[in-house]
């Protein structure tokens, strides 16, 4: 088992974190103390989350260009109507989010699995949707920290245990898509319905209503995450979260989850995207210009697709030998 761990690719992107670490730590050894750890922790929660939705979708041959703008219009409204109503509990906010994101989410699977429409330009119209309905309802205008209630922006810096509760949602988020992917028949159609779609409908996996519920799922997690957001930063805007669909699907891929559907792994989702998280906070410590990280996380992707398209080739060949020695 340990041989196994040590060859896969949880265990080569550990090595690679740990390495990326280990060379900030020479230039600024203070980034690498377990406070500021913590902290870059805490700034990768929302990336975390996000990824880990976005692993659902792309392993069932899918992938959701909307999630930022998601995050976005569910934030500004949880901003929205904590301005107009500060007494509304933030338990009944947290539901509000999370059901509209899921609502959203929704459209998406619906497109994809009754229109057969292709996830990548349906996502890119609800994306551009969703940002539109942000300034309908908003009026383009901000809602700034001062309009938000105290408790509204406490609730994701309160800590428990030492940890923000920020940082708890991307753990316990984890815990639960672990046991959803390795212990329900759901987390199995997803990876059935990517893997070998034809095989999966045989085994009486209905591949278009799997798609629906991964789409589903990654936009409920993208309400909480608009919430948490704009509860964070003290802010709800259009523009919240502009591009950072890209950083999700950047962190699926590093992270080993397969654009080709099939492959992917909760540990290797939430190593992708503390890999980015790492990179965006360590820049600034060692003067690098931010605007390299746009670089760096394109040449981590095109090699991590690299990589991944190797792995299927030879996994391709090892099958094509057995169906002959079969024959």
């Amino acid at each position: 088992m340990l041989t196994r761990f040590l060859k896969s690719r949880e265990a080569i992107l550990t090595g690679v974190l740990l390495a990326l670490l280990a060379l900030i730590a020479i230039r600024a050894p203070e980034f690498v103390a377990p406070g500021n750890l913590a902290n870059v922790l805490n700034d990768s929660a929302p990336l975390i989350i996000l990824a880990l939705g976005q692993m659902a979708v792309i392993v069932t041959r899918c992938i959701d260009l909307s999630v930022a703008a998601n995050l976005a219009l569910c934030g500004m409204v949880a901003a929205m109507l904590n301005a107009a109503l500060p007494g509304v509990p933030i338990i009944a906010i947290l539901l509000l989010v999370v059901v509209l994101g899921a609502a959203l989410g929704s459209i998406n699977g619906l497109l994809v699995w009754k229109l057969d429409i292709p996830p990548i330009v349906v996502t890119l119209g609800t994306m551009t949707i969703f940002r539109g309905v942000i300034f309908l309802i908003s009026k383009g205008q901000w809602v700034n920290a001062h309009e938000m209630s105290a408790v509204f922006k406490a609730f994701p810096r309160a800590q428990i245990l030492g940890l923000p509760v920020l940082t708890w949602c991307a753990i316990l988020t984890a815990g639960a898509f672990l046991l959803l992917i390795s212990r329900t028949p759901l987390g199995r159609a997803f990876f059935a319905t990517g893997g070998n779609p034809r095989a999966a409908v045989y085994a009486g996996i209905n591949t278009g209503r799997t798609q629906f519920a991964a789409f589903t799922l990654s936009g409920a997690l993208a309400g909480l995450t608009g919430y948490l957001w704009v509860s964070r930063y003290a802010v709800a805007y259009v523009d919240i979260a502009s591009g950072f669909e890209l950083d999700v699907v950047a962190a699926c891929v590093i992270g080993g989850v397969s654009i080709a559907g099939g492959i992917g792994s909760v540990g290797g989702a939430v190593l992708g995207a503390l890999f980015l998280g790492t990179i965006k906070n360590a820049l600034p410590v060692v003067n690098i210009s931010p605007f390299w990280q746009m670089a760096i996380s394109g040449s981590a992707i095109l090699i991590a697709v690299a990589f991944n398209a190797r792995a299927n080739r030879r996994q391709g060949r090892v099958i094509l030998k057995s169906a002959e020695h079969a024959a």
